[in-house]
């Protein structure tokens, strides 16, 4: 995080003059000039500012160009970022800590990483156009459901120190008691890595928890009980490497009546005895040394798993099994009642993202190898760290620890010797760890070659023997088989595993075949040009806490995203630490919690926000410490002031903040955005502004300027880093001056408690190496590409409108008609009309080669679509033309042209095996069931299921990988 000053930032670009034909704003906005000249006369207008004038009120618009560096084309912006890059000094790494260097297989970085067939799909919420995603998530939850010894595991969660924050919540909403006897205690070993620790405490703070910190083999676990202990985190192995028997500790949790947790290393459990043997309640952790690059942080796959009967109150997404219309089985989100659009502030988490494209690498990486590789592998890491031991132990050095599997902990004479060696190994390109008191740490990994080891031991005056001596005791060896299912064992060359990924690719609908256009998801381009430095080794392969002096790229590159940022968004500082969008809203709710608390003003708890708004605004609340209270809408989508100023009243005295989402959760510039802002700071509280439509703000308007005090950011969204299928995402956080003393802080510098920040991921930055995407999109567009492209996002949803309008009712207008960068259709009238709900629409869709618009939200019985800048006159045309076909269906079932009990939307979608079976038995046409629009003669995307039944899947759980056909 960085304090901003206005001096701090580059010469304006001013207004634009003739865009070179090298810029990459012709590459990124869809509509060319001349059709976007079309596209403004058919809504009457003949420029895009007047269409701005009309549509974004007046007296919030930002009456110059924003003050970024002139935009640079595609090929001068990856010169300047790779002389960033090159600032940063990869060194042979032993720090651990739960980063490890890994062999990404180039099979899985070719065909998966840098494949936007497989990092530009949304969320899988229309499972029968995502099953080859939802069927690498299964074999992710396989391996963790495996390696744990835990029978249900989620398909993933964001970083290991916040999966364990996630299952402190869980062992709470499972043993915390009642108010006559609550259980608000949690504990966690001294053994845990020191980033999950500060950010365990971070959120036990804000939860009213407290978190004690001791050694698991000391503590009496007897007086639970009486201390009022709900769960205990304890690290296997421990952050220093020591290994333990954890049987006999976890009985004495259990004694106590808490939930013991164990955070593990799944390469270390292909050879060490797992936590489900052991007693686990749950088991949380990283899969990031499962081929995926260390990035300074992330993204990685967090991974959590847990016994069945807890499985309603395991935070994330969870993949499950169910059946199509046709029987057979096919794959679906499971569970998605506790999702936080449906809990809201009763919900136990608020995380609504997962790590999905990270989770499907370090899932396939253990398809490609399968168990024998992975224990080869494991294998390998534990017999050079058992020879860098012996090693060290003839040399005379005390091992604090001898049951390891590949982290070491030497203890040196003193603080001197220590510091010697530490600076010693830097200077020959490796970075030990510190651990204090005389302690150096050494963790291996699968890229430590004998060179590497042969220079440690020299630092330390010792001399490496030919072998070494497994040093794990029989109780803790693994007796259990793993990854026993087909898919393991099948593509271990790289031919199969080749077609594999393509076969799952197939089944797939991402931006490689047609538009998202999924309401305040903001489903743009990800191009090339950004996308290309994530796989540069100089962003891949640095370890987050590698010494400051070798991260000098990353810090430049943090440098000026937050420039950029702060003054895109019209604040003060900038924090890039959250790594999601639930993320970001729970910081800068923290961040005012924070402020309040600092002041002597901590009764300041109350949290107002509309009834609108997005699921994980209530939930992220509640985890931040604040009590929710709902604001009224009134029937244009708007805040009721009248309800604001009488809630904000009864408040006064306890009123901490006020959410609001701008442009509104209903795709509207609401003209009363400034008194909304002033009314809850006339009441004492501060104004969080939720940024997922930022996308309709950039270089119109700031949230600093319009009144807001913190505004959290989706760089997945509105700057470009693309989904990845449901995760990865980044959701840095900005604030006004007064606030930059509370952002979140560096997990290894955490202080102790409020007002001073605390982290709220694991890493500095968060997910690092996705970070270049963002700035590589800033730097390509400049000031006047940016606001272009907000303008073009505008058109293209009020064109889009325009053209449905006479069809679709339009449900939300702003004062001159317009909406911003997306509308709501209404579609209840269809169900009286011809029984045709709004999921057979969406579903339909499918057929035309589309996914669905956001279906049901924030209104039931509504389609919300967003079609960003990114997309062509032709392409909206062209969904546009799906939409008035179906609408044409539905008129021809209300007129009895089509049986009202047969028709192509009930049956939707239809698959190629249908279309092509023996037998037809509906009373439309195969042609009409499949190819109802002249394109798909071109090019036809089939859906990989029939309509799924998702009823079923829930009443008959199946999370894991099902058996494979012949």
């Amino acid at each position: 995080m960085q304090n901003l000053s206005q001096s701090s930032i580059s010469t304006p670009a001013g207004s634009d003059p003739a865009t070179p034909p090298d810029a990459f704003v012709h590459r990124h906005i869809g509509p060319q000039p001349e059709e976007q000249t079309a596209m403004l006369a058919t809504l009457g207008y003949q420029t895009l500012e007047q269409l701005t004038a009309d549509t974004v009120p007046a007296d919030i618009r930002l009456p110059r160009a924003l003050n970024l560096p002139e935009p640079l084309s595609e090929a001068s912006a990856l010169a300047e970022l790779r002389q960033i890059a090159t600032q940063n000094i990869i060194q042979k790494s032993f720090l651990g800590m739960g980063y490890y260097g890994t062999h990404l297989p180039p099979v899985i970085q070719r065909n998966i990483l840098e494949n936007p067939g497989w990092y530009t799909q949304y969320t899988p919420y229309q499972a029968e156009i995502a099953q080859g995603r939802l069927e690498a998530l299964i074999n992710f939850q396989t391996m963790v459901a495996d390696l744990t010894g835990l029978p249900i595991a989620n398909a993933s969660l964001l970083d290991e120190a916040t999966a364990a924050v996630e299952a402190m919540g869980m062992c709470h909403a499972l043993q915390g008691g009642d108010d006559d006897s609550p259980r608000n205690t949690f504990f966690v070993s001294a053994g845990c890595h020191p980033q999950t620790i500060a950010v365990v405490q971070t959120r036990a703070r804000a939860l009213g928890l407290q978190c004690v910190i001791g050694d698991e083999t000391t503590t009496d676990f007897s007086k639970g009980a009486r201390s009022g202990f709900c769960g205990a985190l304890l690290q296997y192995p421990a952050t220093a490497g020591r290994v333990l028997d954890l049987e006999p500790i976890i009985q004495q949790i259990h004694a106590a009546g808490a939930l013991a947790v164990v955070a593990t290393d799944l390469l270390a459990l292909t050879i060490l005895r797992e936590p489900g043997a052991q007693g686990a309640d749950i088991a949380i952790g990283s899969a990031q040394r499962f081929g995926v690059p260390m990035g300074f942080g992330g993204p990685h796959a967090a991974f959590m798993a847990t016994r069945p009967e807890f499985v309603r109150k395991m935070p994330g997404r969870l993949i499950g099994i169910s059946k199509d219309a046709a029987g057979k089985p096919a794959y679906r989100l499971a569970l998605q009642t506790r999702e936080q659009h449906i809990r809201r502030d009763k919900a136990t988490s608020n995380i609504c993202t997962a790590q999905v494209l990270l989770a499907i690498m370090a899932g396939m990486y253990a398809v490609y190898h399968g168990p024998a590789g992975l224990k080869a592998i494991a294998t390998a890491v534990h017999e050079k760290a058992a020879r860098l031991a012996s090693a060290l132990q003839t040399a005379g050095l005390r091992l604090t620890h001898t049951c390891f599997f590949d982290t070491l902990s030497v203890q040196l004479a003193g603080a001197a010797e220590a510091t010697n060696i530490l600076a010693t190994a830097k200077a020959r390109g490796i970075n030990l760890r510190d651990l204090g008191t005389g302690r150096i740490g050494l963790s291996l990994d699968e890229t430590t070659a004998d060179t590497d080891l042969q220079t440690v031991t020299e630092l330390f005056g010792a001399k490496l023997p030919g072998s070494g001596t497994i040093t794990l005791p029989p109780n803790l060896h693994r007796q259990s088989a793993y990854l026993t299912h087909p898919v393991f064992h099948r593509y271990h060359s790289e031919t199969e595993m080749m077609r594999y990924i393509k076969r799952l690719e197939s089944r797939d609908l991402s931006l490689a075949q047609s538009m998202i256009p999924l309401g305040s998801c903001t489903m743009k381009l990800n191009a090339a040009a950004e996308m290309l430095p994530i796989t540069w080794p100089e962003f891949g392969n640095l370890h987050p806490y590698a010494p400051a002096d070798q991260t000098c790229g990353y810090q430049k590159l943090a440098q000026d995203l937050e420039t950029w940022l702060a003054e895109i968004t019209g604040f003060a500082a900038v924090s890039l630490q959250p790594n999601a969008g639930s993320q970001g809203e729970y910081a800068g709710l923290l961040t005012i919690r924070n402020f309040h608390i600092s002041r002597g003003q901590a009764s300041r708890n109350v949290c107002l926000i509309p009834t609108s708004a997005h699921g994980t605004n209530p939930a992220s609340a509640v985890v931040a410490g604040f009590k929710v209270v709902p604001v009224a809408c009134d029937s244009h989508g708007n805040i009721d002031l009248d309800d604001l100023r009488k809630r904000a009243a009864e408040h006064a005295a306890d009123l901490g903040a006020l959410m609001v989402t701008y442009p509104s959760t209903h795709g509207v510039f609401e003209e009363a955005i400034r008194e909304i802002c002033q009314i809850a700071h006339q009441h004492g509280g501060q104004v969080y502004m939720d940024g997922a439509n930022m996308n309709a703000q950039v270089g119109l308007c700031r949230p600093g300027d319009i009144g807001a005090d913190v505004c959290h950011l989706n760089l997945h969204k509105t700057f470009c880093i693309p989904h990845g299928g449901g995760g990865p995402g980044m959701g840095p956080i900005a604030a006004a001056a007064h606030l930059r003393d509370f952002l979140p802080g560096n997990p290894l510098q955490a202080t102790a408690s409020p007002p001073s920040p605390g982290p709220v991921s694991a890493a500095p930055l968060g997910s690092a190496s996705i970070l270049p995407i963002s700035w590589m999109y800033i730097r390509m567009m400049g000031a006047h590409g940016l606001k272009t492209a907000t303008q073009v996002a505008i058109l293209n949803a009020n064109y889009m409108a325009k053209r449905l309008e006479n069809d679709y009712p339009i449900l939300f207008k702003g004062r001159l008609g317009r909406c911003a960068h997306e509308f709501i259709v209404d579609c209840h009238a269809f169900d009286a009309e011809a029984g045709v709900k709004v999921e057979d629409i969406a579903k339909r869709l499918m057929d035309y080669g589309y996914h669905a618009p956001t279906m049901s939200w924030p209104e039931h019985g509504t389609l919300m679509i967003e079609p960003t800048e990114s997309e062509s006159r032709a392409e909206l045309d062209r969904f546009c033309a799906a939409l008035l076909a179906i609408r044409q269906e539905i008129r021809d079932i209300a007129a009895g042209r089509l049986d009202r009990n047969d028709h192509p939307l009930k049956h939707a979608p239809h698959t190629l095996a249908a279309v092509t079976a023996d037998t037809w038995s509906h009373s439309y046409t195969r042609q009409q069931a499949a190819y109802p629009a002249p394109w798909l003669h071109d090019y036809k995307f089939w859906p990989a299921a029939s309509r799924i039944d998702n009823p079923y899947g829930d009443r008959h759980l199946v999370c894991s990988c099902a058996p494979m056909e012949p």
